[in-house]
């Protein structure tokens, strides 16, 4: 969340930030509602104070009164300023952070293109789309994952089960070499958890899968364990940024995104994914948002994927995200009349969050001077056993339905085609 210092000191900026951002939130009665806080906090200083003082030594009757009276004010106070606090926090953590001054302003199809690499991948014949072409070589069972789950939820089977570990090898070889260190998550964290990393577990969006009658959630990214496993401590990063690489399940609920690409794996409610996530000092957070940028695209380079990168607009930001690049992917399933051969879709992103993460979980540095200072957190996609797939499966295939693995793939595979 934002410093309410900040807030006060920049109240236009911060307005026109939700205004871009497309978030609704009264400002102006936040502050209100702050000065009352302040207010009523010190009244209840004064008053305490006051009958401290009084208390010592012995009262006298007409004290005795006085002191009831005090503390019975007091009482009204503290009631009044948990309802003020209540009100003021639940304001306060809807508010966006700030946006990067180069983030393009405007909505979902605002974004600007940073680059392209990689030729978009030409057929001399009609090429089908990955669901068909991994139905055709038993790669997959949406049938049965839809009869034991329900619908979006899927059987890997086969070579799609080994293409999925050559994925996670591959991720873990190229970004240990990087310094990233590898840990396994827990699939599911407490509320508080989720809300400090900006997710909203009982929300209107309802985007996450909540555990009935506990205030445990389902993990829809492993930024929010990698997160919550510093949450209230001090770093060291005297040695530099402490950076992992995550594993976990996914699992989201996907709701009201069915009118978006939507077809077999590009939008499922379960998948495994690794993740990046970093602690740094704010002033490296720039230069790490880069690194996570480029070690995305040496991934996608490495498999020869051709891709995009796009800049996100400040109205497809999400709260925590002071900036934020996608990649994506050209996918055959994502075709239209204007461009029939295929489309782009995404397939990784990375955020720089600064310190509004790490404000709300109370993680810190202690930086020259020996004083503690919020760390800045970001977070970036190394594999994503969902989208992936879809990229390889739809720009390696061949004329007669088999499937050519990545070269890079091929050492953890043991085979160079996938077929029948």
């Amino acid at each position: 969340m934002l410093d309410i210092k900040f807030i006060r000191e920049n109240t236009d900026a911060v307005k026109e930030n939700c205004i871009n951002r497309k978030v609704s939130v009264d400002i102006d009665r936040l502050l209100t509602l702050d000065e009352e806080r302040r207010d009523f906090t010190q009244q209840v200083d004064v008053l305490r104070a006051d009958r401290n003082s009084k208390s010592k030594g012995k009262p006298s009757e007409e004290e005795i009164v006085k002191m009831r009276e005090v503390g019975e004010k007091i009482k009204q106070f503290e009631d009044r300023l948990l309802e003020i606090e209540d009100e003021f926090k639940s304001m306060l953590i809807h508010i966006p952070n700030m946006t990067h001054p180069h983030s393009p302003i405007g909505g979902e199809e605002d974004f600007v293109v940073v680059e392209e690499r990689g030729e978009k991948s030409q057929f001399d014949f009609t090429p089908k789309d990955h669901e068909e072409l991994m139905i055709n070589l038993d790669m997959i069972d949406f049938e049965r994952g839809a009869k034991v789950t329900g619908s979006k939820f899927y059987f890997a089977k086969n070579d799609l089960v080994r293409l999925n570990q050559a994925l996670l090898n591959y991720g873990m070889d190229l970004a240990t070499k990087h310094g990233f260190k590898l840990i396994e998550t827990p699939d599911m964290a407490k509320e508080e958890i989720l809300i400090g990393a900006g997710f909203n577990p009982r929300g209107e969006e309802d985007q996450i899968y909540t555990v009935e009658n506990t205030d445990f959630a389902l993990i829809g990214t492993a930024e929010i364990t990698t997160l919550g496993y510093h949450a209230n401590e001090v770093l060291d990063l005297s040695k530099g940024p402490i950076k992992y690489l995550a594993l976990s399940h996914c699992f989201r609920k996907e709701a009201g995104a069915y009118g978006k690409t939507s077809k077999g794996l590009y939008r499922v409610h379960q998948f495994t994914k690794l993740e990046m996530f970093v602690f740094c000092k704010p002033e490296d957070s720039e230069k790490m948002h880069e690194e996570l940028r480029a070690i995305e695209q040496e991934i996608c380079d490495g498999l020869k994927i051709p891709y995009r990168v796009i800049d996100i607009p400040t109205g497809d930001l999400g709260g925590p995200a002071y900036r934020k690049y996608d990649l994506e992917a050209w996918m055959v399933m994502n075709g239209t009349k204007e461009s029939p051969e295929g489309g782009y879709g995404e397939i990784t992103s990375t955020s720089n969050c600064t310190d509004y993460q790490a404000r709300r979980l109370d993680i810190k540095y202690k930086n020259d001077e020996g004083k503690n200072e919020f760390v800045h957190t970001l977070n970036g996609t190394a594999v994503v056993l969902s989208r992936f797939p879809i990229a390889i499966v739809e720009n390696y295939q061949r004329e007669d339905g088999s499937i050519e693995v990545p070269e890079v793939l091929r050492g953890y595979m043991g085979k160079d085609i996938l077929s029948v």
